[in-house]
């Protein structure tokens, strides 16, 4: 298909994270060994959530939602990568491009949300634990819950729309692991304005609002910790919110060192290794983090393996 002088771009070339036909076939053991054992830590978290009624509150909810956020979120881009170490060269179809980073910031964007309501979820528990059963109902914990994804979805749509808008004509080689938008943008023959600001306008104002739910959470918290006079409470309270924490440092650190910072500052290299940690390393840190951070969660896998194990 012809545009001026131009032939419009039906696939794109992702150049990945290395040539070196060596590192390609530790990388591949490796990124595979990642994605598989994500995949059965975050279901063995989900499957452990639903078969322990002592874990049927809000805050557990959240956590299996956020496991099933991150098992999307590794597979809309690991998978993509690990076979394009097999491959000398990796191609994709446009409209795939499109499909991949649509999933990715629909994944992403909702463990933002999720992280937040979650924040919420230990303020309420820690700050006002006699109103808990009311502000933490069902029908608080199911529209929460629609919120995140919700969010997901509006924040693809305007970053697949911006995608859309923009016309490709070569060169089409993606600098890059995966159709993020901030490399496609670089790869337009027509120069958008608003395909450039919209997302980062977008992106940026879920990273804002929710980072600041979750800070001002803590503060009441830390107000409220700072109040009681007993150590098993402190204890009790930290240990409840310790997990979470972790949990928010990782992801928001490496999401704000990509879309918020100056492009400027960092090779296309730093932004790839960065990349690499949010997309691929973090959802197989989370269930580690919630299950050797948390008692209520190693006390429910002991009692369901001695089940199991009394079972046969």
């Amino acid at each position: 298909m012809e545009t001026g002088n131009h032939t419009m771009v039906t696939e794109f070339i992702i150049l990945g994270l290395t040539e070196d036909p060596i590192l390609c076939s530790i990388f591949f053991v490796v990124f595979l060994g990642i994605y598989v054992f994500t995949m059965l830590g975050n279901l063995s978290i989900i499957m452990l959530i639903r078969r322990t009624p002592q874990l049927h509150t809000p805050m557990y909810v959240f956590l299996s939602h956020l496991a099933f956020v991150d098992m999307g979120y590794s597979t809309s881009v690991t998978p993509t990568m690990t076979v394009s170490f097999l491959r000398e060269r990796t191609t994709i179809s446009v409209a795939g491009c499109i499909a991949q980073l649509g999933s990715d910031v629909v994944f992403g964007t909702a463990e933002c949300f999720l992280l937040a309501a979650m924040a919420y979820d230990r303020y309420v528990a820690i700050c006002s634990p006699l109103l808990y059963s009311t502000l933490m109902s069902s029908r608080v914990c199911i529209i929460l819950l629609v919120i995140s994804y919700l969010g997901g979805g509006m924040n693809a749509s305007s970053c697949t729309g911006c995608l859309l808008s923009l016309t490709f004509c070569g060169p089409n080689e993606i600098n890059h692991f995966f159709c993020d938008l901030p490399p496609l943008v670089k790869l337009s023959c027509t120069h958008i304005y608003i395909a450039e600001i919209c997302p980062a306008i977008s992106a940026g104002s879920i990273i804002v609002i929710t980072l600041f739910i979750i800070i001002v959470s803590y503060l009441y918290i830390l107000h409220a910790i700072m109040k009681m006079h007993s150590r098993e409470g402190w204890h009790k309270a930290f240990s409840t919110c310790t997990s979470h924490i972790t949990a928010v440092t990782l992801f928001y650190g490496t999401v704000t060192f990509v879309y918020v910072m100056p492009k400027s500052s960092y090779s296309p290299d730093h932004i790839k290794v960065v990349s690499v940690f949010y997309t691929v390393v973090i959802p197989m840190l989370n269930p580690l983090i919630y299950s050797l951070r948390n008692k209520e969660v190693k006390e429910a896998m002991k009692k369901l393996m001695a089940r199991t194990h009394s079972s046969f």
